[in-house]
C-alpha cells in the first residue's frame, strides 16, 4: 500500500517513498508512505491559503453540517482506518476504534458549542458602541504524534475548520498512514484545500512551521521538538498551540479503598504501554499502606497479555519505534545497574516472536528515592515507579517538584478532602479517584497543561479561542444611517 500527499484535493506522489515497519512484527512493512520536500509544504500551504480566502466566507451552518457529514465517512471507513492506524503505531486494535468513537464525539460535540463559541460581543451607550468580531487567522499548520494520532488530529482540526481557517497536517513518521486515509475521507466533503497533508521527515516539519503564510502552529509532542518549533515560528512571529508531555503524579489519600483504587491506577498507568501524555507516571503512597498497595499493583500488572497488537488476546502491545524502545530498555538496565528494587511482569504470548517486535513487559519500580530518574522523567512507556510518603505536606511538595504540569489525580474515599488536595497541585488538570475525563469533564474541563507541559487548551469551548483573531470596532456616538 502506497500513501500519497494531499494538496488542494489531489493525491500527489514523490519519487522516495519510507517503507513502515509493524511494531509488533519487525520482518513486515505495513505500507509505504511519501517522502515530501519543502516545496510540498509551500504547494499545499499556498493552496491552503487560496482556499481560506473562500472558505471564511462560508457560513458557520454550512461548516458545520460538512464537519457532521465528514464524521459519517470516517464511520464507513472505520474498520480500516483502525486497522492501519494499530498496525503502524503498535496500538490495540480495539482500542484504536475506541479512540475513533471518542475522537467523533469530540467532534459532535466541539460542532454543538461554535454556535455560542462565535456570537458577537456588542456593547453601548451613549457615547458609542462597541462590536467585538471573532475572526478565522487564516492557515494553521498542525503537527500530530503517533501514540493517539486519530483522536488527536480530529480534536485539532475541528475547532481549526469551524472557525473558518484551512490547515496543512503533517502526521508523525511512524503513523503517517492512518491519518492520512483519515483526512482524505474527510477532505472528499469539504472544499479543495481546506484540508491538506503534507508528509515527511524533520526538512517538511521546518518548511511548516517556518512558512510565512502559516499563522499559527498546533503541535502535540515532546518538549525538545516544541522548542526547536517555538525558535522556528519566532522568525514570522506566527502562534503557537501546544499540548506536550507530562509527569503525571497519583497520589494515593490514607483513606483510599486500596482494592477499589489499585485497578484503576494500573490501566492508567499501562494503557497503551504506558505511550500518552498523561499517563500516570509516578504513584504516591502512604507509608502504612504501602506493601499492601504494592502487592496489589504486582498481581494486577502480571495479569497483561504482551504480545501483537492485532491478536485478540492482547492487552498490552508493543511500544512503538525504535528509538523509544531504546529509550526504555536503557532506563530498564539503568535501574538494574543502580541495584533498583524492580520487578518484571506479564505474560509473554508469543516468546517465539518477542525479538521481532518492540516488546517490553511492564515493570513496578519500589523502594525508590522521589528524586531519581525513573521518578522525574517521562517514561512515556510500561515503566510505574511507587514512592512511600509520610505527611499530606510532603507529598504536594514531590508532586509539584517537577518542570511538567499536564495531569495529575487524588484517590480518596472523601471527594472533599481529595478535592482540597487537589487544589494544590501545580497542573493543567487533576482528576479525583480516576485519572481521566468523565463525559462531562469532556465537555467542561478544558485539557492542556501547565510549565513545560503545554500552551494553550484543547477541547472544550475555550478551544475556539486558540484558532481566531479578535476584530473590535468602536463607534463614537450612535448609530446613524
Amino acid at each position: 500500500m502506497k500513501v500519497n500527499m494531499l494538496i488542494e484535493s489531489q493525491e500527489v506522489a514523490t519519487t522516495d517513498y519510507d517503507g513502515i515497519q509493524n511494531p509488533g512484527k519487525l520482518n513486515q512493512l505495513v505500507g509505504y508512505v511519501a517522502k515530501g520536500t519543502a516545496n510540498h509544504v509551500d504547494l499545499a500551504v499556498k493552496a491552503a491559503h487560496r482556499a481560506f480566502l473562500k472558505w471564511r466566507e462560508i457560513s458557520l451552518e454550512e461548516r458545520i453540517s460538512l464537519l457532521l457529514t465528514s464524521t459519517e465517512k470516517i464511520e464507513e471507513k472505520m474498520e480500516e482506518i483502525a486497522t492501519i492506524t494499530a498496525e503502524e503505531n503498535g496500538m490495540l486494535l480495539n482500542r484504536t476504534k475506541d479512540e475513533i468513537h471518542l475522537g467523533l464525539a469530540d467532534v459532535r460535540l466541539l460542532a454543538d458549542l461554535a454556535n455560542s463559541a462565535f456570537e458577537v460581543d456588542y456593547h453601548e451607550d451613549d457615547t458609542g458602541w462597541v462590536r467585538v468580531e471573532k475572526k478565522p487567522m487564516g492557515v494553521v499548520g498542525c503537527i500530530v504524534p503517533w501514540n493517539a494520532p486519530l483522536i488527536l488530529t480530529m480534536q485539532k482540526i475541528t475547532p481549526i475548520i469551524l472557525a473558518g481557517n484551512t490547515v496543512v497536517v503533517k502526521p508523525s513518521p511512524t503513523a503517517s498512514m492512518g491519518v492520512t486515509l483519515l483526512l482524505k475521507t474527510m477532505a472528499t466533503v469539504f472544499p479543495a484545500g481546506v484540508i491538506n497533508v503534507v508528509l515527511g521527515d524533520g526538512e517538511v516539519g521546518s518548511a511548516l512551521t517556518s512558512h510565512p503564510h502559516v499563522r499559527k502552529i498546533s503541535f502535540t509532542g515532546g518538549g525538545p521538538t516544541a522548542t526547536m518549533i517555538m525558535k522556528s515560528a519566532s522568525e514570522t512571529l506566527k502562534g503557537i498551540h501546544f499540548e506536550l508531555g507530562g509527569n503525571d503524579p497519583a497520589i494515593v489519600l490514607e483513606d483510599a479503598d486500596l482494592h477499589e483504587v489499585a485497578p484503576k491506577i494500573v490501566e492508567a498507568a499501562f494503557r497503551r504501554s504506558g505511550q500518552f501524555c498523561f499517563a500516570i507516571k509516578r504513584v504516591y503512597v502512604p507509608r502504612a499502606m504501602y506493601e499492601q498497595f504494592y502487592e496489589l499493583v504486582c498481581n494486577l500488572t502480571d495479569n497483561y497479555q504482551i504480545g501483537y497488537q492485532l491478536d485478540e488476546k492482547t492487552t498490552m502491545g508493543p511500544v512503538n519505534n525504535e528509538q523509544q524502545y531504546r529509550k526504555i530498555t536503557e532506563l530498564i538496565e539503568s535501574l538494574e545497574s543502580s541495584g533498583a528494587n524492580l520487578v518484571k511482569l506479564g505474560k509473554k504470548l508469543e516468546p517465539e516472536n518477542w525479538e521481532n517486535g518492540y516488546y517490553i513487559q511492564p515493570v513496578v519500580v519500589r523502594d525508590i528515592a522521589p528524586d531519581a530518574e525513573v521518578v522525574t522523567c517521562e517514561q512515556f512507556g510500561p515503566v510505574l515507579p511507587l514512592v512511600p510518603y509520610e505527611t499530606e505536606a510532603e507529598v504536594i511538595q514531590m508532586a509539584n517538584a517537577t518542570e511538567f504540569g499536564l495531569g495529575s489525580s487524588v484517590w480518596s474515599s472523601n471527594s472533599k478532602h481529595a478535592a482540597e488536595v487537589a487544589s494544590k497541585i501545580e497542573a493543567g488538570m487533576t482528576f479525583i479517584n480516576g485519572h481521566g475525563q468523565t463525559p462531562l469533564g469532556s465537555k467542561y474541563m478544558p485539557f492542556g497543561g501547565i510549565k513545560q507541559s503545554g500552551i494553550g487548551r484543547e477541547k472544550t469551548i475555550r478551544v475556539f479561542d486558540e484558532f481566531i483573531e479578535y476584530h473590535g470596532i468602536n463607534c463614537h456616538g450612535g448609530l446613524q444611517g
